[in-house]
């Protein structure tokens, strides 16, 4: 849920929802307490308690009174004059919240009204014998510092004196029923008010502040450098998204931070094995350059067997130092390309005859096989090129370990692309490390050993440069046989526009 449909949802729980529970109540409680106060009164009729018509109320519960103060004033309208009768009458009166007043001619002679004394405004405001010319069935309404409901009942005395029967009801009171009711609906609304605050009080915790929370938690251990935990927070809103981003750059942090850690320990293989192979013609170097100067070199033959070997070590540093130099590039991924149409057939050829000369001076047998035709042309870096092939002649020739090295080089066609095979005799690689040959200082006791010498970033390289000319390149091998380096790379074929 999103967090605008959250506090839409909080507005209706604190507003509309309290709102019709109170209703609710209200209809449930008004419909008892009438019930109620039928029974307890006696009624036949509903009375709406909560309708505001006071004036209804007191009606009907005078209206059975009215009835039975007429009926005995027709058999014997003389009662109306004994005041032990009168306040038996004014007695059930009041238990129905009312009392009794009695006229003859222009004198009060009983007032059942509370404190005893004679309310003169009120008996001023009384309606002259039969000044309606009948009986006022519901009874007149007087409206001045105390609301009144007046119900008038006019009869003769025996002795043909005009008397006047009033049953007066205070309207401005509260029957207790009426003030219970409205304590109870008072009750229930505070009640209500504050179950519906709680309950949204809970929910927001937990679809907010609870989330914002372990988001909090989580902040502070990232500041400490803490990235080992997981900010798992199930929710779809806005909130929900920001731990789920927060959570993704958590992972990134990490993945940085083991990347960078995996790449501290690369430099520093990196450093010691060029200090190892960068050591090794170099005492070499040292050793020769001696023997000249010992004079152990003493025939000419010797002498030049010496300075080929210098030559040769010195070739091995510059070429260990250009790959260091290539390495950087790499890794800063700034290698410089200079793209251009090669002729394969003719290009492959003179690689071969490049390496052949130095393959011949080691013994090592090397075959080039060529089907592709004489025309077919790629887009590639020459340069980079030689570089791939020299580098996987260079691993290939560090791995021969029988008697008589081969190295072949074959170039076949595979339809929209040329496909290069490297294959030699060497000792092979284990199934287990074949597919981590070309991942920087990746080294196998079987195949790779440090031993052998190299930086372990020449099939790296190799990988780098074709992946960026857009090809793809694997390896298979069988220990004891020999390893094959396989790449492809697309032919350049020219788009013929429609004149």
């Amino acid at each position: 849920m999103k967090l605008k449909t959250r506090l839409a949802v909080a507005f209706l729980t604190i507003t509309i929802v309290p709102l019709l529970l109170f209703y609710a109540a209200v209809m449930a409680l008004s419909s008892y307490q009438a019930q109620a106060f039928q029974k307890e009164y006696g009624l036949t009729e509903r009375i709406d308690l909560f309708s505001g018509n006071s004036l209804q109320v007191f009606n009907r519960l005078t209206s059975r009174a009215q009835q039975d103060i007429r009926e005995e004033i027709e058999k014997s309208p003389d009662l109306y004059e004994d005041k032990t009768y009168l306040d038996q009458v004014n007695a059930r009166l009041k238990e129905n919240y009312a009392y009794l007043i009695v006229r003859k001619g222009d004198g009060i002679i009983y007032w059942g009204g509370d404190g005893g004394a004679v309310d003169q405004n009120l008996c001023r405001q009384l309606l002259e014998f039969n000044a309606m010319g009948e009986d006022l069935e519901g009874g007149i309404y007087l409206d001045g510092e105390s609301q009144h409901l007046i119900k008038q009942i006019d009869f003769n005395f025996t002795d043909d004196v005009p008397g006047s029967v009033f049953i007066v009801s205070n309207v401005g009171d509260l029957i207790p029923e009426v003030k219970s009711m409205v304590q109870e609906l008072l009750l229930v609304g505070i009640s209500i008010l504050v179950a519906a605050g709680i309950l949204l009080v809970i929910w927001v915790y937990r679809s907010i502040l609870g989330p914002l929370n372990k988001l909090q938690e989580a902040t502070k251990k990232i500041r400490d450098g803490n990235l080992e935990f997981t900010l798992d927070v199930e929710a779809d809103d806005e909130i929900g998204q920001l731990c789920s981003d927060f959570e993704e750059m958590r992972l990134r942090l990490k993945e940085n931070a083991e990347e960078k850690l995996q790449y501290d320990k690369e430099s520093k293989e990196l450093i010691s094995n060029i200090s190892h192979d960068l050591k090794t013609p170099i005492t070499a170097i040292k050793g020769y350059v001696e023997g000249i100067l010992d004079g152990v070199a003493s025939s000419p033959e010797k002498l030049d067997k010496y300075i080929r070997t210098i030559y040769n070590k010195a070739n091995d540093m510059d070429r260990l130092i250009d790959e260091l130099t290539f390495y950087s590039k790499i890794d800063t991924n700034r290698i410089p390309y200079t793209y251009s149409k090669i002729n394969v057939a003719q290009y492959f050829r003179d690689c071969v005859e490049e390496v052949g000369l130095d393959m011949e001076a080691r013994g090592i047998e090397l075959g080039y096989f060529n089907y592709v035709d004489e025309d077919v042309l790629i887009i590639a870096d020459a340069e980079q090129m030689k570089r791939v092939i020299n580098n996987i002649i260079s691993n290939s020739v560090k791995y021969l370990d029988k008697k008589k090295g081969i190295i072949n080089i074959r170039i076949k066609d595979v339809g929209d692309f040329i496909q290069v095979e490297i294959e030699d005799n060497g000792k092979g690689i284990a199934a287990k490390d074949l597919p981590n040959i070309f991942d920087r200082f990746y080294r196998t006791d079987s195949s790779r050993n440090s031993s052998q010498g190299g930086s372990g970033i020449g099939l790296s390289i190799v990988r780098k440069i074709i992946e960026d000319h857009g090809g793809r390149i694997w390896a298979t091998s069988k220990e004891g046989i020999g390893t094959e380096i396989h790449f492809v790379l697309r032919k350049y074929q020219e788009v013929i526009q429609d004149e």
